[in-house]
């Protein structure tokens, strides 16, 4: 039997890499799915791929006003909402030197400030029981030069994993997070480097990985599908590295 049959699952930043590949397995685990993004055009793309079974809403991760937009068309479509994966988020990484006030405010607004204004929005259609993933980050728990900022984001949203399962459990609301650790994904192509420094990038970065390799989103995805279904109902309040032993070997 499908282990998401007839649940209702959300899934934030889904249009490519780690989203996409969760959309699809949700999917195929029996899930109606609906994604976000913030471009018309992956959003089309996305609605090619999977067809009619996703619902596609042009959303943007930051834009705190429209959480609660997001919330208002889903609960003018659904009956209610059984998972949630806010997996939408901003990977910038720059010298401390190089941080301004506004470009740190607009990453903390993506990672950290939206997720949490999204739950709020959502509450009132939450089932009992309901899932929530939080995508995290390995880089929260190592001194990764250049993460500053973005590490500093996911350790917020990994402590509203267990604060928040605290405050919800009484409504059968779990959080959960889920940190990648370094994963092949399109993200690595949107950072302007020359194919030869982009090579080298990918091998800095592989190197960083005890089993040496990078993470694939369906790695991902199939965790994303465990935290989802019932097989975790018993598991509150933590988090799920898929990090290929980067924080802990």
């Amino acid at each position: 039997m499908a282990r998401l049959a007839g649940k209702y699952a959300l899934i934030t930043g889904g249009t490519s890499g780690i989203g996409l590949e969760t959309a699809r397995q949700f999917i195929a685990e029996g899930a109606h799915v609906a994604i976000t993004g913030r471009s018309p055009e992956g959003l089309d793309r996305t609605k090619r791929e999977l067809g009619d079974a996703v619902l596609t809403i042009q959303s943007a991760a930051g834009d705190i006003d429209g959480q609660q937009a997001l919330a208002g068309q889903l609960r003018d479509t659904w009956p209610k909402l059984d998972i949630l994966y806010a997996n939408a988020g901003d990977v910038t990484h720059s010298p401390l030197t190089e941080w301004d006030e506004a470009s740190f405010d607009a990453l903390m607004a993506t990672n950290l400030k939206g997720p949490f204004f999204l739950i709020r929005a959502l509450l009132p259609l939450l089932a009992n029981p309901a899932s929530i993933i939080l995508c995290g980050s390995v880089s929260a728990h190592i001194g990764l030069p250049q993460s500053s900022a973005y590490a500093a984001s996911k350790a917020g949203l990994l402590s509203l994993a267990r604060t928040l399962s605290g405050e919800l459990k009484d409504r059968g609301i779990r959080v959960n997070g889920l940190s990648p650790g370094p994963t092949e994904t399109p993200a690595l192509n949107k950072l302007g480097l020359e194919p030869q420094a982009e090579a080298a990038l990918r091998e800095d970065i592989r190197a960083l990985v005890p089993i040496g390799r990078m993470g694939k989103p369906i790695e991902l995805a199939k965790a994303a599908v465990f935290l989802a279904s019932e097989e975790s109902s018993f598991v509150v309040g933590t988090e799920l590295m898929v990090d290929g032993g980067v924080a802990n070997l």
